[in-house]
């Protein structure tokens, strides 16, 4: 598909715009995220943005099916947008959501359904999300990890999940901060 990322916007904004304003701030501010990775995707870029814009779309109400949002989102994508099956991937497993998986009973589902994608793109989309607020700014991981944390207080099963996968997120944003400043020093 031609210009995925155009595709991947205006889906986002028809599902997630009017009833839901933060979170499409907040993907507003991931696709923004991921633009600034251009330089280090190449031609995964296209790709990438996509994801940024569509990372979130299974919290639209109108596609909510099992509550957990990279599932629905994935699934919507696959069966009714027929999206391409990279892009369905990403989104089912972004920011470490095979860890929320297991929490919440959904890992068999998820990985049979959708097997991760390669650690380069995987790792860019969790840092695009990661380091983006509710509002669509930018942000450190250990500020967001913390409005987490505080959006969903200390017994919910989310902010579990934020302490269990905190290695693998932290990583990913390290890795992607690497890669960025190195080609810095080379361009």
């Amino acid at each position: 598909m031609k210009n995925t990322a155009a595709w991947a916007r205006d889906l986002a904004r028809e599902h997630l715009e009017t009833p839901l304003p933060r979170r499409w701030a907040h993907t507003q501010g991931v696709a923004r995220q991921a633009r600034t990775l251009v330089p280090i995707l190449g031609d995964q870029a296209d790709l990438l943005e996509a994801a940024a814009w569509l990372h979130d779309i299974g919290y639209a109400p109108d596609l909510i099916e099992t509550g957990f949002h990279p599932l629905d989102g994935a699934r919507y994508l696959r069966d009714v947008a027929q999206a391409n099956d990279v892009l369905c991937r990403l989104v089912a497993n972004h920011s470490c959501a095979i860890v929320e998986a297991a929490e919440r009973g959904f890992a068999n589902e998820l990985s049979h359904e959708f097997s991760p994608v390669s650690t380069s793109l995987s790792h860019a989309l969790t840092y695009c999300d990661m380091t983006t607020t509710p509002d669509g700014e930018h942000v450190a991981i250990t500020e967001r990890l913390a409005e987490i944390r505080r959006r969903y207080g200390p017994a919910h099963l989310v902010t579990r999940f934020t302490h269990l996968a905190e290695p693998d997120l932290m990583d990913a944003v390290r890795d992607v901060r690497r890669k960025t400043e190195l080609h810095e020093l080379i361009t």
